[in-house]
C-alpha cells in the first residue's frame, strides 16, 4: 500500500516541530492565550523549517529590492543563515516591498508586493507558529489559504447548501480592494482577541504592515492600511480579519445558542447532524443563513428573498462599521438561483428543474472561458516556430500542462464538457491556421499520464512526436467535501491524510543538531531529507546507520574542476567507511576498507559508479 504523505507535514517532522504545533493548536482550542511566542519563532528548528517550506516555492527565485533570491541563501553556511534570521527578528525593520503590477484578464491591474527574501523567511517563521493557533479559531466554512482545504471543497459546500438544504437565494458580496484596505489597528486587536498576545510579535507584524512600498516608477510610499498581496503572511492575516465576519454570520443562525441543549450527532464520514437544533431555530424569528468564504470572496445563502435582502444591508453596514471595509455596489447583489447564475471561484451556479426536483447546474464562468482560450492560443503561437524539435516538444509539454490544469480545476462543474467544447472550437481553428502542416493524427503516446487520461480520445493529435492533450476531452467529477476529521494539528486528523515517519526519531533529532563545518543551509536540509528517504540506511550496504556513521556524499564533488552542488539529486547517504572507500586512492587504504566492508559485486558496482562521478579510478573486482 502506498504511503500517504503531505509534504508540509513531513517537513515539520524533519525538524521535530509537529509536536510543538499540535500543542499550540490544543491550547488555542482550550482558550489559552499566548504571551511568549517569540521563543518558538526564533528557534533554530523553526527557522530551518521556514527555509525548507519556502525553498521550492515558485516565487522563491523572484528577488526583492535587494536582488537576493533563495539561490543566494542556499549557499550560506547554515549557522550564518540561522543567526541572520534571528538577528532580524530581534530588532525587526523590514526592507521596502517591491510593487509589481500584474495585468488581470478583465484589463485591470493586480498589485503584488514582493518582500525581500529574508523578510519572506521571517514571515514564514511567524506563519508556521501562528497558523495552528488560528486554525483552532477559524470557522469551518472558510476555505481559502488554509491547510487541507481547497476551492473544490468550497464548491462542494455551496452545492450541498443549494441541493440538500434547498437555499435558493444567495447574497453576492464584493469587497472593494480588500487587501489594500485592511485596517491595521483592527487587525492587531483581532489577533489579540484570538489569544495572540506576545507584544514583541505584534510589534513585528505592525512593522511588517507599514513596510515602505517601492512603486514601478521608483517612488516610495508608506502604507497606512492594507496588507501586500504577495507577502507570505498576508493570506493568514486576511483570514484573521474576515474570521470575525464568519462567526458573526454563523451566530445569526447556525451557532445561535438555544435554551435546550440539543444533541449534535457526529457521523463517521466527519460531518455533523444538527437537525434538532435547526428545527428549534425554525420556530423562532431568526433568519436562516450560511456563509461560504474563500479568502475575500464569499456568499451568503438564505431561504427567502426577504431574508437575503435584509442580510445584504446588514452585512454592508457591519463591514463598514466593524472592519472599515466598503462593498462594490455594482458587483454586490441578491440572486435567485432559480432565475440567474451566481459566480464563485470561476464557476457559474444556478438550479434547474429535473423531474420534480431542483438540482444544481454549474459551468465555467464566461470570463474563465475567455481567459483560458486566450492563454492556450498564446501557447500555440509558441509552438508554431520553435528553434528546434526539442524546443517544440517543450512547448507542447507546456501546452499539455495548461490543458491538464484547466481540466483538473474545472472538472467539478456539471457542464464542464460543454464549456471545454466551446474552448475546443476556437483552439481547433487556431491549430488549423497555424500548425496544419505539422500536425498528424497518428503517433505514439509515450507518457503514462497522457495515455491513461486521453489515450482513448478521438481528438488526440500529434506534433513534433508529442501528443497534444485534447481540450474537449473531459468528464465531470463530483466535488469532494472537506472531512471535518481531517486536521494537520491532531494525530487522529493527520492519520487520514499522512503516514508519520517510521524512523528512529532520536537519530533524526541528533542529525538535525549535528552540523558540518561550513555546511550550507541547502546541504543541511537535503541531508535530513535523504536520511528519511533512505529510511536511515546506507545507500550501498543497506544497513541502518547510527548518528556517528552517517556521511553525506556529493556525487559530483564541489571542488574544481567539477563544481557540484548541494542539491538533493547530487547527494547520497552512506556509511562512514563506505564514504572513505569512495574517496580512497592509496591501494592499501582501498584494500583495508574492502576487507572491512566485505561488499558484494553489486554493492561494489555502486561504489565504482560513485568513484567514476568523482573522477576516480574504478576498483578492480
Amino acid at each position: 500500500m502506498a504511503t500517504k504523505k503531505k509534504q508540509t507535514l513531513r517537513n515539520s517532522e524533519y525538524y521535530d516541530m509537529q509536536s510543538t504545533f499540535d500543542e499550540l493548536y490544543a491550547k488555542s482550542q482550550n482558550g489559552q492565550v499566548f504571551q511568549n511566542l517569540m521563543g518558538i519563532i526564533c528557534s533554530e528548528e523553526n527557522i530551518q523549517l521556514a527555509y525548507r517550506n519556502i525553498k521550492r516555492n515558485g516565487g522563491s527565485v523572484t528577488p526583492g529590492v535587494d536582488g537576493i533570491t533563495i539561490r543566494d541563501i542556499e549557499q550560506m553556511p547554515a549557522e550564518k543563515y540561522i543567526r541572520t534570521v534571528q538577528k532580524k527578528l530581534a530588532w525587526y525593520k523590514p526592507k521596502p516591498v517591491k510593487r509589481v503590477e500584474i495585468p488581470k484578464p478583465n484589463g485591470g491591474i493586480r498589485p503584488l508586493g514582493i518582500p525581500t527574501m529574508f523578510d519572506r523567511l521571517v514571515q514564514q517563521s511567524i506563519k508556521q507558529v501562528l497558523e495552528p493557533i488560528c486554525e483552532a479559531k477559524f470557522h469551518e466554512y472558510s476555505y481559502g489559504f488554509r491547510p487541507n482545504r481547497s476551492a473544490e471543497n468550497a464548491i462542494s459546500k455551496v452545492q450541498n447548501l443549494i441541493h440538500f438544504t434547498k437555499l435558493y437565494y444567495v447574497v453576492d458580496m464584493d469587497i472593494k480592494g480588500f487587501f489594500d484596505n485592511v485596517n491595521h489597528s483592527k487587525l492587531i486587536k483581532q489577533m489579540w482577541s484570538l489569544g495572540i498576545r506576545d507584544k514583541t510579535l505584534l510589534c513585528i507584524i505592525k512593522e511588517m504592515l507599514k513596510a515602505p512600498i517601492i512603486l514601478p516608477d521608483g517612488s516610495k510610499v508608506l502604507p497606512q492600511k492594507g496588507t501586500p498581496q504577495g507577502g507570505v503572511l498576508s493570506p493568514l492575516l486576511a483570514n484573521i480579519v474576515l474570521n470575525e465576519l464568519d462567526w458573526w454570520i454563523s451566530s445569526q443562525w447556525e451557532t445561535h445558542p438555544t435554551h435546550t441543549p440539543y444533541k449534535i450527532i457526529e457521523h463517521k464520514e466527519g460531518h455533523q447532524d444538527r437537525g434538532s437544533i435547526y428545527r428549534a431555530l425554525k420556530r423562532s424569528n431568526l433568519k436562516e443563513m450560511y456563509i461560504v468564504r474563500y479568502a475575500d470572496d464569499f456568499k451568503i445563502f438564505c431561504r427567502k428573498r426577504d431574508d437575503a435582502n435584509k442580510a445584504y444591508f446588514a452585512i454592508k453596514q457591519w463591514l463598514a462599521e466593524r472592519l472599515k471595509l466598503e462593498i462594490s455596489e455594482e458587483k454586490s447583489k441578491v440572486v435567485s438561483l432559480k432565475r440567474h447564475y451566481s459566480e464563485f471561484l470561476g464557476f457559474e451556479l444556478k438550479v434547474v428543474q429535473k423531474r420534480k426536483k431542483w438540482v444544481v447546474r454549474s459551468h465555467m464562468c464566461q470570463k474563465a472561458i475567455q481567459r483560458e482560450t486566450h492563454v492556450l492560443i498564446e501557447q500555440i503561437k509558441d509552438m508554431q516556430h520553435p528553434q528546434d524539435a526539442a524546443n517544440g516538444a517543450l512547448a507542447v509539454t507546456k501546452y499539455n500542462a495548461m490543458v491538464i490544469g484547466i481540466h483538473n480545476y474545472y472538472q467539478i462543474a456539471t457542464d464542464v464538457n460543454l464549456d471545454c467544447k466551446t474552448i475546443r472550437r476556437n483552439i481547433n481553428i487556431c491549430l488549423h491556421n497555424r500548425l496544419r502542416h505539422k500536425i498528424t493524427k497518428t503517433g505514439q503516446v509515450v507518457g503514462k499520464y497522457i495515455r491513461q487520461r486521453y489515450g482513448q480520445s478521438k481528438d488526440i493529435q500529434f506534433i513534433y512526436g508529442c501528443p497534444i492533450a485534447p481540450i474537449g476531452s473531459v468528464q465531470h467529477k463530483k466535488p469532494m467535501s472537506k472531512k471535518r476529521t481531517i486536521n494537520s494539528y491532531t494525530p487522529e486528523g493527520r492519520a487520514e491524510i499522512h503516514d508519520g515517519l517510521k524512523l528512529n526519531m532520536s537519530i533524526l533529532l541528533q542529525l538535525m543538531k549535528t552540523s558540518t563545518p561550513m555546511g550550507s543551509v541547502e546541504f543541511m536540509d537535503n541531508r535530513l531529507s535523504l536520511w528519511c528517504a533512505q529510511y536511515g540506511k546506507c545507500a550501498i550496504t543497506g544497513r541502518e546507520l547510527m548518528v556517528d556513521e552517517i556521511h553525506c556524499h556529493h556525487k559530483i564533488p564541489k571542488e574544481p574542476p567539477f563544481y557540484g552542488t548541494d542539491r538533493y539529486e547530487n547527494l547520497i547517504i552512506v556509511h562512514v567507511d563506505v564514504h572513505r572507500l569512495i574517496h580512497a586512492t592509496a591501494p592499501e587504504t582501498i584494500a583495508k576498507y574492502l576487507a572491512m566492508l566485505n561488499l558484494t559485486k553489486r554493492q561494489l558496482n555502486k561504489v565504482n559508479s560513485l568513484r567514476k562521478s568523482a573522477g576516480l579510478a574504478e576498483i578492480e573486482q
